[in-house]
């Protein structure tokens, strides 16, 4: 099944050895995606990987250590381009409205059944699972500089870093939820953006006792 990958952008300055490098950096996490979404995880050895790719097996090796990295290089793309997303937003929106609509637009990228496999394969192995509960918190961190960035307030800081606490556990209740309901039963972005909605409806039940 074809999913759209989110593609890695130049850095300024990037020289032609640079630009080769993360070209084929990205054609080996595109092919290894590929292929564990055709025949799985565990299915897809390294060589096989490689060979797709168009390189030897010790060459992969310089881009990734492991095949569960090409997931989470992948995972790390997509939360890039939503982090740069969040950068040109006025700070005038509300930091939860902001990280709501962001994420909320990446999500709808994708169709039901693309997100189904990826959610799948993501809860294919132990490795993955443990790997994915890692990366929730390094993004929690990283969104929450990157909110410091559009909001630079300094005494902003500790309620942007809740607004980074609870828009990674909403979308780690999300993740969880959407797995559970029959395919296409709700996009997971609508389920996304309830679940920010939810937990505003309830700070402003709170701020109005």
């Amino acid at each position: 099944m074809p999913v759209p990958f989110p593609l890695t952008e130049a850095a300024p300055g990037e020289g032609l050895r640079e630009r080769k490098k993360r070209e084929t950096r990205q054609r080996i996490a595109e092919t290894g995606l590929r292929l564990f979404l055709a025949h799985g995880f565990e299915g897809t050895t390294l060589d096989m990987v490689a060979e797709a790719a168009g390189i030897s097996r010790r060459a992969f090796f310089s881009y990734f250590k492991s095949k569960d990295d090409i997931l989470m290089y992948w995972q790390g793309a997509g939360w890039a381009r939503i982090r740069a997303d969040l950068l040109g937003i006025s700070p005038d929106v509300p930091p939860l409205d902001a990280v709501r609509d962001v994420v909320a637009r990446h999500m709808s990228a994708y169709s039901s059944d693309e997100m189904a496999a990826l959610d799948r394969l993501m809860r294919s192995s132990k490795t993955l699972k443990a790997r994915k509960q890692a990366f929730y918190a390094e993004q929690e961190l990283a969104l929450f500089e990157t909110l410091c960035e559009v909001w630079r307030q300094p005494e902003r800081r500790l309620g942007l870093r809740m607004v980074a606490v609870a828009s990674i556990g909403a979308l780690r209740v999300t993740t969880q939820l959407w797995g559970e309901q029959p395919v296409a039963a709700q996009p997971m972005a609508d389920l996304f953006r309830a679940a920010l909605d939810g937990l505003a409806s309830e700070l402003g039940a709170n701020d109005a006792k």
